[in-house]
């Protein structure tokens, strides 16, 4: 698979820190990471410090969840989502049951109905989500042609719910998906998980703590330096 420049660049993923951590008391040492095990096969990758990717050879996620981070206890998720289908990948028809969150403690959320979410309060989330976002414009270089994702279209557009969207090769698809939470966010590793045809990407993000968040900020290059070392092949 041939990637931009700016993706290519940065192959890590975020470790799972806790605030037991060894390494908030030494820390002017390089930072140990450990990589979130997904149990599938699959790369998963760091674009910032709120901005995730995976992929295999079907498909391509990728989330930014800066602003579920500054949402704990919060009842409702919100997470910037982009997502296309890799060379060779026959066109994939996407709908919301194909979308679940992995809770830390194992739970399985699907995607609300359009009237939960009418229901529930997102428009705070959209409001604040206009200073608390970062972009996930990362895309394989062969998915340049721009398309939405409108599970939940704003209640003031004209847009009507679109419960289905084609993933070609050449579409970059963007847009929000929300999440209810039973007894509001907490700390530690969640995943968002797209089923694709023939195949599951999972996308870890972890909910950090504050110290966990200026830990990983302080040590970034340290730390995406030795996943990348981690994900590179085994020489024969």
């Amino acid at each position: 698979m041939t990637l931009s420049r700016s993706f290519a660049a940065l192959v890590a993923v975020l470790l799972p820190l806790s605030t037991a951590s060894p390494l908030l008391a030494q820390e002017k040492q390089k930072p140990v990471v450990a990589i979130p095990q997904a149990g599938v096969p699959q790369v998963m990758t760091i674009e910032g410090n709120f901005v995730r990717a995976a992929y295999n050879n079907e498909g391509y996620v990728i989330l930014g969840y800066q602003l579920a981070n500054r949402s704990l206890g919060e009842e409702w998720m919100l997470l910037e989502v982009g997502m296309t289908v890799l060379d060779g990948t026959p066109n994939y028809t996407i709908t919301p049951a194909h979308f679940s969150l992995t809770l830390p403690d194992g739970q399985k959320i699907p995607l609300p109905s359009v009237e939960e979410y009418r229901k529930g309060d997102t428009q705070a989330l959209k409001n604040r989500e206009r200073v608390q976002r970062d972009s996930i414009n990362y895309f394989p270089v062969s998915a340049s042609r721009p398309c939405s994702l409108v599970f939940y279209p704003d209640l003031d557009q004209r847009t009507l719910p679109r419960d289905e969207v084609e993933l070609s090769t050449t579409r970059a698809c963007l847009g929000r998906l929300y999440f209810k939470v039973p007894g509001g966010i907490k700390y530690g590793q969640h995943w968002l998980d797209v089923k694709f045809a023939k195949s599951v990407v999972r996308v870890p993000f972890r909910i950090l703590t504050e110290d966990e968040e200026k830990l990983l900020s302080k040590n970034y290059k340290d730390i995406r330096k030795q996943v990348q070392d981690a994900f590179k092949p085994k020489k024969k």
